[in-house]
């Protein structure tokens, strides 16, 4: 590994989130019967979470969330899990499901299945970043994520998190999502790299010395688009846009490593030590 020059980068004032749970479903393409998963946490989930935790109803508008940006670092990916659902079989037909033309399925119709993808066992920490001016919408998020008016749930409404969501404030939050305790394994793990994806570039990221390898992508240009970028929630007048992506991967020390108890114990650490919580808060 060849010692990379350590960023220079503008502080942005954000929330750092953890999500983790035994189930994540983030959704991409699900249409009818088949609901897949991104394989990290979506643009429109995470602003999905926050209106939630706010307590905002499905049609209020999105401005204000839509500003921010969001950086995800990949903790563990976990494993896919596909479930297969079946709906209304072995009912008479006056209790099958509704078609769309509104009569009912037949005998011989009456059962449905649904294809449902989850990610099992993975792990994600993400930084949610803003401008000056967004600076008391911050404070307000970290108020409703300490506290939330609705349940917050990783996707699905079948997804709640584990442990602790909020981890706190920050005015540099790029600088603390780089360096935040990894909830993974030790074990060569240096090798494989941590994987960063965010809406903007991350050549922004500040990235400690030797963590970067010489000739690897830098993450200044998207590695692609994805149709996630939420423009309303309405039940009736949902609808996305698409937006860069970018990537990145950075090899950070075993040290930040850990599992279970240990990460918990390490996390709570750093956080009680680097990072801010709202206040009044008890946690």
């Amino acid at each position: 590994m060849t010692p990379a020059t350590p960023s220079k980068t503008v502080p942005e004032p954000g929330l750092l989130l953890r999500l983790a749970g035994p189930l994540q479903s983030w959704g991409e393409h699900s249409h009818f019967n088949e609901r897949d998963t991104a394989a990290c946490p979506t643009r429109s989930g995470v602003i999905g979470l926050l209106a939630a935790a706010l307590g905002r109803r499905r049609g209020t508008p999105l401005e204000d969330l839509a500003r921010l940006s969001l950086t995800v670092r990949v903790d563990r990916p976990g494993v896919l899990l596909r479930d297969l659902h079946t709906v209304g079989g072995g009912l008479p037909s006056k209790a099958t499901v509704t078609t769309a033309e509104g009569k009912k399925r037949s005998g011989d119709t009456g059962t449905l299945l649904t294809h449902r993808a989850y990610l099992a066992d993975a792990a994600f920490t993400l930084a949610l970043t803003g401008g000056p001016d967004d600076k008391d919408l911050l404070v307000r998020l970290a108020a409703a994520l300490d506290s939330p008016r609705w349940p917050l749930f990783l996707g699905r409404r079948s997804c709640p998190p584990e442990g602790p969501l909020l981890l706190g404030t920050a005015e540099h939050a790029l600088h603390h999502l780089v360096h935040l305790p990894l909830a993974t394994d030790q074990k060569g793990s240096m090798d494989t790299g941590v994987g960063f994806l965010s809406d903007r570039p991350l050549d922004r990221l500040p990235v400690p010395e030797g963590a970067a390898n010489e000739g690897e992508e830098n993450g200044k240009h998207p590695s692609g688009k994805v149709n996630d970028e939420p423009v309303s929630f309405h039940p009736r007048h949902r609808s996305y846009r698409t937006r860069a992506l970018y990537r990145r991967t950075l090899h950070l020390p075993d040290v930040h490593r850990a599992l279970g108890i240990d990460h918990l114990e390490a996390l709570g650490a750093y956080a009680c030590e680097h990072l801010n919580r709202p206040e009044g808060s008890r946690r």
